[in-house]
């Protein structure tokens, strides 16, 4: 967990010094700042976590049904791969944000209340409670069929609410 905290806040803290150093940039009239800037603002949207969501919750699903040595396989190189994908784009996305909010882009902070970015959470809250969810066949089943559901919400609901 702190291995996740820290992962968060240094990426959160890099991307928005590269945010910032764009925005001066482009402030002062040079127009690479504003490519920075673009492409910082290409990864910094909350829809960007449904795909990421489907397949970690089909590699989820899996888990619950396949034998430890296969289970372990997914997890390592799915799973884990995944959920530090999640925390590397949602700290990408708030330090930028956060770099936007400190250029006086005060509007911006709405950003960060899309509902979309629920899909982040569950996707680490999932990971940290595989490990119990796998202890017992009721669970393992109940998460196997909660997974799934996840899994093709993610793919096929149109989630165009605003």
């Amino acid at each position: 967990m702190s291995k996740a905290v820290t992962s968060f806040v240094l990426i959160a803290v890099f991307s928005g010094l590269l945010m910032a150093l764009s925005l001066a940039v482009a402030r002062h009239g040079y127009p690479f700042g504003l490519v920075g800037v673009r492409r910082l603002d290409a990864i910094a949207s909350a829809q960007n976590f449904l795909p990421l969501a489907a397949i970690y919750f089909f590699s989820a699903m899996l888990m619950m049904i396949l034998p430890l040595k296969a289970a372990s396989i997914v997890l390592v190189n799915t799973a884990d791969a995944l959920m530090w994908t999640a925390i590397a784009l949602l700290a990408a996305i708030v330090g930028s944000v956060l770099a936007r909010w400190a250029f006086g882009q005060s509007s911006i902070l709405n950003t960060l209340g899309d509902w979309r970015f629920l899909f982040a959470v569950a996707i680490v809250g999932c990971h940290l409670a595989l490990n119990s969810l796998r202890r017992n066949v009721l669970l393992r089943s109940l998460a196997f069929s909660g997974f799934a559901a996840l899994t093709l919400c993610c793919l096929f609901w149109n989630f165009m609410l605003r």
